[in-house]
């Protein structure tokens, strides 16, 4: 009883990090090449990560030789913050 108690927990435990991941942009949203053009013309030199998650494409770069964090509307590409 104890082995199958544990597993449980083990798969509820992975269950739950799955779901935190990245979602998966609508067809509405702005194709992810599109998003980087943007960043690129607001000074981003270079994209480390990009992935839609929580409703905005957000990632990592490079700007002003800074490495920032971005969020970028879905639909319209304009960086939140």
């Amino acid at each position: 009883m104890r082995i199958i108690t544990t597993l449980a927990i083990a798969v509820a435990l992975v269950g739950g990090a799955t779901t935190a991941m990245a979602d998966m942009p609508g067809p509405d949203w702005m194709p992810v090449e599109g998003v980087m053009q943007q960043l690129r013309m607001a000074g981003y030199t270079r994209i480390i990560q990009i992935e839609a998650d929580d409703g905005y494409w957000e990632g990592e770069g490079i700007k002003d030789g800074r490495k920032m964090e971005f969020h970028v509307d879905q639909r319209t590409g304009l960086i939140v913050y």
